[in-house]
């Protein structure tokens, strides 16, 4: 039996990682948005992007609720990876508002069905690819979490901003010269550790 607040603390968990995530574009260029600071390319906008279309098919398309939102990044012969980056002709106000379209969809969804509704995802192989409402929230929540922790590491590396929201930056307070002194002994701590192995 489900907690009567189950849906309302699936909620709050799934909005305050989407909030986290958006939050992480505050201020950025338009390059520092798109720019691709891993070897394989992770970018800030570009995770938007996915986090949208995840919510859209776990959300929609999975409990027979489709959006009709156009997505054509993963339709028939898109490149792969085409979910995880914005072109130049997808402007950063597309991506944003393509998301919080997602939010509501998925939200909606939520507030319809019992979090015991089995719904079928279409591109998990078939006689596998069954899942409860509950499973498919708890599954876009733990993707979102993910992707925003990606999020903080990015923003981080491009300006040296940080934190978990908008007035909580979850981290001990110091300035920058305590930081650079702090790195600096993990790196010592880390080369002596090395030399111990």
């Amino acid at each position: 039996m489900t907690s009567p607040n189950a849906k309302a603390d699936l909620l709050f968990y799934l909005q305050s990682a989407r909030d986290a995530l958006l939050w992480k574009l505050d201020g950025l260029s338009e390059y520092d948005a798109r720019r691709p600071l891993t070897p394989t390319g992770t970018n800030l906008l570009g995770m938007v992007k996915h986090v949208a279309t995840v919510e859209f098919g776990y959300l929609g398309d999975t409990f027979a609720r489709p959006s009709g939102a156009p997505l054509p990044w993963i339709g028939q012969g898109a490149e792969p990876n085409a979910d995880m980056w914005a072109t130049a002709d997808e402007s950063r106000e597309q991506i944003v508002g393509l998301y919080h379209r997602a939010w509501a969809h998925a939200d909606a969804t939520i507030d319809a069905l019992a979090l015991d509704t089995v719904g079928t995802v279409p591109w998990w192989p078939s006689g596998k690819d069954r899942v409860t409402l509950h499973h498919a929230v708890v599954r876009v929540v733990a993707d979102t979490q993910r992707h925003a922790g990606h999020a903080d590491i990015l923003r981080e590396l491009l300006d040296g901003a940080v934190g978990m929201e908008k007035g909580n930056s979850s981290i001990p307070p110091g300035d920058a010269a305590w930081w650079e002194k702090h790195r600096s002994r993990l790196e010592s701590t880390a080369r002596e550790a090395g030399r111990d192995a």
